[in-house]
C-alpha cells in the first residue's frame, strides 16, 4: 500500500509541476524577419498582394511539389484566398487569405491552419522606402499556443524555426525581384 501511495505522488508531481510551469509561460510569440530590395516601394508591393507569386519565393510553398493548391476570389485584392492540402506533415492542409491592403505600405494575412493542426493566426509584410529605388521588406508572423500547451514553447524555439523561413523567403523574394 505505501509503495502504491508514493507511486501515485510521484505521478501527481510529475503532472503537476508541468502544470504550473505552464501558467508562467507566455502564450504568443511573434517572428519577423526583414530584407533590402534594390526596387521602388510600390513595384515591390505590387509584386508581393499577389498571394500566387508566393510560389516563386515562400519556402512553405516549394515543401512538397505534389501540393493540391486552389484560389478563391480575385488575386492582389482584399479576401482572396490560397488553398493548399498535402499528405506531408510538414505542410498538412490550410489557407491564407488577404485581410487588407494599405496601398504602398502593407499586407495583412490570415493563416488558418487545418492539418496537421488547427490554428488561425495573423501574419504581414511591410514595406518601407529607403530610397528611390530601395525598399525594405518585413515579413512578420504572430502565434499563439493555449494552456498547457503552451509549454511546448519552453522547447522550441520559433524564432529560429519560423524565421529561418522567413529569412529563406525574403532572400528568394530578393533574388526573384532584382532579376
Amino acid at each position: 500500500m505505501k509503495v502504491l501511495k508514493t507511486t501515485l505522488t510521484v505521478i501527481a508531481i510529475l503532472v503537476a509541476v508541468p502544470l504550473l510551469v505552464a501558467l508562467f509561460v507566455d502564450q504568443d510569440y511573434a517572428v519577423e524577419r526583414e530584407i533590402m530590395i534594390n526596387k521602388p516601394k510600390q513595384e515591390v508591393l505590387d509584386y508581393l498582394k499577389y498571394l500566387r507569386n508566393q510560389d516563386n519565393y515562400s519556402t512553405w510553398a516549394t515543401r512538397d511539389p505534389n501540393m493540391k493548391k486552389t484560389y478563391t476570389g480575385t488575386d492582389g485584392t482584399v479576401g482572396f484566398v490560397s488553398a493548399w492540402e498535402s499528405n506531408d506533415q510538414e505542410v498538412g492542409k490550410g489557407e491564407q487569405e488577404i485581410k487588407s491592403i494599405v496601398d504602398g505600405e502593407r499586407i495583412d494575412f490570415e493563416l488558418r491552419f487545418y492539418e496537421p493542426f488547427e490554428a488561425t493566426e495573423p501574419a504581414a509584410m511591410v514595406t518601407e522606402s529607403i530610397s528611390d529605388n530601395e525598399t525594405k521588406v518585413k515579413w512578420g508572423f504572430n502565434g499563439h499556443m493555449n494552456y498547457p500547451m503552451n509549454l511546448m514553447l519552453i522547447f522550441m524555439n520559433m524564432e529560429e524555426e519560423i524565421g529561418n523561413d522567413l529569412q529563406t523567403g525574403l532572400d528568394n523574394l530578393k533574388i526573384q525581384l532584382e532579376k
